[in-house]
């Protein structure tokens, strides 16, 4: 029952997220991404304040300069600010679709820069799961788009952020990092403003949207939280993948996007990979728990 509470939770959580995106990217037809991002870490920031301090928690410590939070914050800056951008000038059926690599970047980088054992089943899985994403990106191609880079390059940071975050050291809070990370988008959307990203002036619906785009995003971070504490991991975890389900229906329903049969095609690659990844980490753990022969004798 712990397991289905968190299955659901987390397809909670994938919705929400997707909900946000579909927000941000109606935000960003009239509004710069430097602005909605200051928005939108200016809201979640005091909305994680106000869970951290309710679980007890100081939203803010000396940690907060520690190497591998500084990492993470500044992982977490770009890879918002190019996940807006390409909200904003790609489609989200591909957006969604490229970034459903970020489980595999992160398997990738765990093996490369944090030496964790990855075997040759897992990196296969990840070779082949970014061949899905090379048949939606399709570089070379008449169909290519350098916009696309954009969602690329959010995948990567979002996964060296989530490689950060493992760095970060064990006694920091997990409300405190999200908080940090949160908060540190208003000052980052205030400064591309005034680098040349001039605002615009809000009226009621744009008002409106900005404030279910932090609602639904608080309440996707609280559902993944939740989920993540309720089941195992590795039987949560692929329900990751349900994201883009919900995408794939706002992207034809609401933006009248009609996803092309590579997209399509890649996608699904991508996302088998990245369930047969977190398979594979689940039968490594199962295996590795049982007794050895001879503690069995």
């Amino acid at each position: 029952m712990s397991n289905l509470r968190g299955i659901i939770l987390m397809i909670l959580a994938m919705a929400f997220f997707a909900l946000g995106d579909m927000l941000i990217k109606w935000a960003a037809l009239v509004m710069p991404v430097a602005q909605i991002m200051a928005i939108m870490g200016a809201g979640g920031a005091l909305a994680f304040v106000a869970i951290t301090r309710a679980s007890g928690v100081a939203p803010l410590a000396g940690d907060f300069f520690n190497p591998a939070i500084l990492l993470r914050n500044s992982c977490e800056i770009i890879g918002t600010l190019t996940m807006m951008t390409a909200l904003a000038r790609v489609d989200l059926a591909v957006v969604a679709a490229i970034l459903q690599a970020t489980p595999l970047a992160v398997t990738m980088g765990a093996a490369v820069f944090l030496r964790e054992q990855v075997g040759w089943h897992r990196w296969s899985a990840t070779i082949i799961g970014f061949v899905g994403v090379l048949i939606i990106v399709r570089p070379g191609s008449s169909s290519f788009s350098p916009e696309i880079i954009w969602p690329v390059v959010a995948m990567l940071f979002l996964g060296m952020r989530d490689l950060a975050t493992r760095l970060a050291p064990a006694g920091v809070p997990t409300l405190r990092i999200s908080t940090y990370g949160m908060f540190m988008l208003f000052p980052a959307g205030l400064a591309l403003m005034a680098a040349g990203q001039t605002p615009v002036e809000m009226n009621s619906a744009t008002w409106v949207i900005m404030f279910f785009a932090v609602v639904v995003g608080v309440l996707g971070y609280y559902a993944i939280t939740a989920a993540m504490r309720a089941g195992e991991v590795s039987v949560v975890s692929p329900f990751r993948y349900s994201r883009m389900l919900f995408a794939l229906i706002i992207a034809v329903t609401v933006f009248g996007e009609r996803p092309d049969f590579w997209t399509l095609f890649g996608t699904t690659i991508t996302v088998v990979a990245g369930v047969y990844i977190f398979m594979r980490e689940r039968r490594l753990r199962r295996l590795n728990a049982l007794p050895s022969p001879r503690a069995r004798v």
